[in-house]
């Protein structure tokens, strides 16, 4: 599935009009595939998708359950949770790249796409540390941080 823009991404919400709003941001500048629940999303993922805005509360899969699919069946996309849900201390182990809690501008869907791909030629450790820092910064936003796994959060930070 190669289309015209060198660049693909993969926008999954369970509102097909969101989905669809994610796609007209996107489209004239990326090849954009939507996808409105977690069975459609990991049917049309595959090694030219390097960037997925992911929902995270979707009533087939929860958006974690997509996440450990893809990350498990060895997909190297950079992913985003993208969802109204309040971050908590449960996601400090999602295997995700950044945390954005909706409403979202077309700005905010621009310049997070780009910072995903940016990041995509970063190694390793550098990756892992922004999507640790990701996390906190998603913590922080929504006071989530009075926690052992906060604290352990940090440690990890500073291991890197």
């Amino acid at each position: 599935m190669s289309g015209t823009h060198e660049h693909t991404v993969l926008a999954v919400d369970d509102e097909p009009d969101l989905a669809e709003l994610y796609r007209v941001y996107l489209a004239e500048a990326y090849d954009v595939r939507i996808a409105t629940g977690g069975e459609e999303a990991l049917s049309k993922m595959d090694d030219s998708v390097e960037v997925v805005l992911l929902d995270r509360r979707m009533p087939d899969m929860t958006g974690h359950e997509v996440l450990a699919q893809m990350r498990a069946a060895g997909y190297d996309a950079r992913i985003a949770m993208l969802t109204a849900v309040e971050p908590d201390v449960d996601i400090i182990d999602m295997p995700f790249d950044d945390y954005k809690t909706k409403p979202v501008t077309k700005e905010d869907i621009l310049t997070l796409v780009e910072v995903l791909l940016h990041r995509a030629n970063f190694d390793e450790r550098s990756q892992e540390f922004f999507a640790l820092a990701s996390k906190k910064a998603a913590l922080e936003a929504s006071g989530a941080t009075e926690s052992e796994e906060y604290e352990d959060l940090l440690e990890q930070m500073e291991a890197v």
